[in-house]
């Protein structure tokens, strides 16, 4: 496993000299992930609410492997480690896409990934998930409690983090040194290959700009026949003016073109 690489864009990147020899990195990670408890699936949830990826009896995750290794390449080639994942305004399935790619990325055996729910103020991924024993990812970004008592672990390699109710003053919160605190030990801790931050609609409220310091790159969860190209635009501009974008996942399209028989 590669020791983690901490965004140049992150407060906390000044940090790095302080980190111990990699072997040694490993070791604790390794026994950070082995003592986090194990997550539940409930697979009339994730039945219901299409995570495909979690199981791979529908043909559909085969999109969302082709996200997956385009994301691995883009990611590799820059050395980036963290991924924001958002829309323009709620219904457009940002969590949805940042279920299944999670799980997309759990069946590459090489990879460590986290799912982190950030969106405090309507939190969807343990709904999503029917996960029952969430944490407080409130009390989390505080530092009040652990990522041992955060973290559900699924498999060898993918860590999830849902959020069991919502914040108040979230977006202070997101852009809080606590936060920021919070994340460098995580990162520490656990040293993942991937982290996908599920985060809130950008343009219902300001919790995705004040987080944007803490990624690497950031996706935009579009829906068809529900999101305006004004409104891709206008998130697509204010984006790119903070962060790197790795482009749109247009999502709900009910049409699409038949190539090679597939």
């Amino acid at each position: 496993m590669e020791q983690t690489v901490v965004s140049a864009q992150n407060p906390a990147a000044h940090r790095d000299g302080d980190r111990m020899p990699v072997s040694r990195s490993q070791e604790l990670s390794q026994i950070a992930w082995d003592a986090l408890s194990p997550l539940v699936i409930d697979h009339d949830a994730i039945a219901r609410n299409r995570i495909v990826t979690a199981n791979r009896s529908d043909t559909a995750h085969v999109a969302f492997d082709m996200l997956r290794t385009k994301l691995l390449q883009e990611l590799r080639q820059n050395n980036w480690t963290s991924v924001a994942i958002t829309s323009p305004t709620p219904g457009c399935g940002k969590t949805f896409v940042a279920a299944n790619l999670a799980f997309s990325l759990a069946n590459q055996k090489d990879c460590r990934t986290l799912l982190l729910d950030l969106d405090l103020r309507r939190p969807q991924v343990g709904k999503t998930l029917g996960i029952k024993n969430a944490a407080s990812m409130e009390s989390f970004l505080k530092g009040e409690i652990e990522v041992g008592d955060t973290f559900l672990r699924h498999e060898e390699n993918l860590a999830i983090a849902a959020n069991r109710k919502p914040a108040q003053f979230s977006a202070e919160l997101l852009q809080s040194t606590a936060s920021t605190d919070a994340l460098f030990e995580m990162k520490q801790r656990m040293m993942p290959d991937i982290i996908l931050f599920d985060l809130p609609p950008m343009l219902s409220t300001d919790d995705v700009l004040a987080f944007l310091p803490n990624v690497d790159c950031v996706i935009l969860v579009a829906a068809a026949e529900h999101s305006t190209l004004a409104e891709v635009d206008v998130c697509e501009h204010s984006l790119a003016a903070k962060a790197n974008v790795l482009g749109v996942v247009l999502n709900k399209c009910k049409f699409t073109p038949e190539k090679y028989g597939y």
